[in-house]
């Protein structure tokens, strides 16, 4: 096991982020876009999360290009487990970085919630 809430907290992270932290990082396992803008992500621990991807998508944030449900659609984890879009989808972002949008698996954690009855 890790370190406590409290000591993540003195590390200058908030309640909800500490104690994830304390309860072990999770890796994203599967990301499945819903036609709600949402994302259907699977975590390592089989645990299934609902994270609502709209307040993020807004004109003149990294996020605006993907406010057509079918770019939305385009959502897929990369490499390190990320869940990204690429903003050309014609240009590798392995190649390009500048071309990938990406989103911390961590706060995909903390900022959804469960999906109910699974």
């Amino acid at each position: 096991m890790g370190n406590s809430v409290e000591y993540y907290i003195s590390k200058g992270l908030d309640p909800q982020m500490a104690a994830y932290y304390a309860s072990g990082r999770r890796r994203i396992t599967d990301v499945v876009p819903n036609d709600d803008f949402t994302l259907t992500i699977t975590f390592d621990n089989g645990e299934k999360r609902i994270l609502d991807m709209k307040p993020n998508l807004v004109p003149g944030t990294v996020f605006a290009p993907f406010r057509e449900l079918a770019d939305f659609r385009r959502v897929y984890l990369d490499d390190a487990h990320a869940i990204c879009w690429d903003i050309d989808p014609t240009v590798d972002s392995n190649v390009v970085w500048s071309n990938k949008v990406d989103l911390c698996p961590d706060s995909c954690y903390v900022d959804s919630v469960p999906v109910m009855g699974v």
